[in-house]
């Protein structure tokens, strides 16, 4: 049994009504070595007195302003002390209790894990798969044609995970993950559901900005050209999914 420790952290602001929902999904698994850190960025509508409910089960949290999503989990990489780092925001969830076990089960010291997700609307429903699927080996150059892996879905040696790049505001998940992957040597795929998450976040509010920092990543890590083409192919693949589904699940 791998003895790897594995931080754990949750990113929130004023977010009382899923906040319970993953401490619990975190507090719960089976796996023994996990350190949870909770950031929360100075909440006012009861957060905070749900995660002072649950202070004995988290190894450490703050609640103070930032600068935004990706600067609070910076702070969170700047206290984590585990092996690994999995980031699982308020409203998400691992998607079993021994989902972590499973996880490091599944092959002995990997760089990187990685698994499948399942999409929840406001209401807690399953509406299904995210429309790109993994892909069976992953590596740096995998996201060419969109982002893939869910960030809730992707646990990293910490050794190889860098800071968040704060110019991006909405899409430097997508950066992160490519400059670890650049970096691991050991790629998992755990080829199972791995997380639960809950669509409708500020990328989807501000779609156009987050497709205009993802162009801007995939140019920086695949040239300008590649990412031109790469894009036409993504709008192709699109059409013919809302073709067929007359729908889109990122």
């Amino acid at each position: 049994m791998s003895t790897s420790t594995l931080t754990i952290i949750t990113v929130v602001y004023n977010n009382v009504r899923d906040i319970e929902r993953t401490i619990k999904s975190v507090i719960c698994q089976t796996y023994p070595y996990i350190e949870y850190l909770i950031i929360d960025g100075n909440s006012t509508d009861g957060t905070v007195d749900v995660i002072k409910r649950y202070g004995e089960h988290i190894s450490e949290w703050i609640s103070e302003p930032d600068k935004g999503i990706y600067d609070a989990m910076n702070k969170g990489l700047g206290r984590a002390t585990g092996d690994y780092v999995l980031f699982m925001n308020s409203g998400d969830e691992i998607y079993a209790e021994d989902t972590v076990a499973q996880v490091f089960a599944s092959a002995p010291d990997a760089d990187i894990y990685y698994g499948e997700t399942e999409m929840y609307d406001a209401d807690w429903q399953s509406i299904g798969l995210r429309r790109h699927a993994i892909p069976p080996q992953f590596n740096w150059r995998s996201f060419r044609f969109g982002m893939n892996i869910s960030h809730q879905a992707i646990y990293i040696r910490r050794s190889i995970a860098g800071r968040y790049d704060l110019r991006y505001q909405l899409s430097a998940d997508i950066d992160w993950i490519i400059r670890a992957a650049k970096k691991a040597n050991k790629v998992v795929n755990t080829r199972r559901l791995v997380a639960k998450y809950l669509v409708g976040g500020m990328s989807k509010k501000r779609h156009w900005q987050s497709l205009k920092e993802r162009f801007c990543i995939f140019t920086k890590h695949y040239g300008l050209l590649p990412n031109i083409v790469n894009h036409l192919i993504i709008a192709i693949n699109l059409a013919i999914y809302y073709i067929r589904h007359g729908k889109s699940n990122d």
